[in-house]
């Protein structure tokens, strides 16, 4: 696969060096003055010191041919223009770019663009750590608006109907797992201690069911 990576700074490069490593093709673009101290010696693409806007960046890194264009810069608008030329000028199939200010998502989500929020995916991540400690997020989708978690039945809850657990909590059940063995999980299944039960839920109504489940009220 050949991805050209928009922006040198510790997202771009680490991405670069990954792919590097999994034996990718690379272009890494930063802007003049950038000396892409921040790659790992072990890079082997091409690294490009230009701005990415300026006429004919994009063509000399080779995005006609390329299969994936990652816009991670430090600036929002430019990540977005990036990406929307990327995706709408020169069709390149897969494209991803970074927003950084939660305020302007807007603009990304205007323009259809697949995006990940560090700001507000690092942020929920930490408010859940501190709110519901019992469940753990194991996929997140998109920028953490639906997430899988797992939760460990706990004592409480044993002998108890899984539907008393989610009884009007916004979520999906996704498996059961008892003893190492996965079901898809019913409503009227009893729980055990130490079965553990995934769930797919936006992040309020997981909060709900940590609570539930640590206070054992349903």
């Amino acid at each position: 696969m050949y991805v050209i990576v928009v922006g040198c700074g510790r997202v771009g490069s680490e991405l670069a060096a990954n792919l590097s490593r999994r034996g990718h093709d690379l272009t890494v673009i930063d802007h003049v003055g950038s000396p892409f101290t921040h790659l790992d010696p072990a890079y082997r693409g091409r690294t490009i010191e230009a701005e990415p806007l300026a006429e004919g960046v994009l063509k000399r890194a080779g995005i006609e041919q390329a299969d994936a264009l990652v816009a991670v810069t430090n600036s929002d608008a430019v990540n977005a223009v990036v990406a929307h030329v990327a995706r709408r000028v020169f069709k390149v199939p897969n494209v991803v770019t970074r927003n950084y200010d939660p305020r302007r998502r807007l603009l990304h989500e205007a323009l259809g663009l697949q995006s990940v929020s560090t700001t507000v995916w690092g942020s929920q991540r930490i408010e859940e750590m501190l709110e519901t400690p019992s469940l753990r997020s194991v996929f997140s989708a998109g920028n953490g608006e639906v997430e899988v978690y797992e939760l460990v039945v706990p004592e409480r809850w044993a002998g108890r109907p899984i539907a008393a657990l989610v009884d009007q909590i916004d979520c999906s059940l996704v498996a059961h797992a008892r003893g190492g063995r996965a079901t898809m999980p019913r409503s009227d299944s009893t729980l055990e201690a130490g079965d553990l039960l995934h769930v797919a839920a936006p992040f309020e109504a997981a909060a709900t069911l940590g609570r539930r489940l640590e206070r054992g009220e349903a």
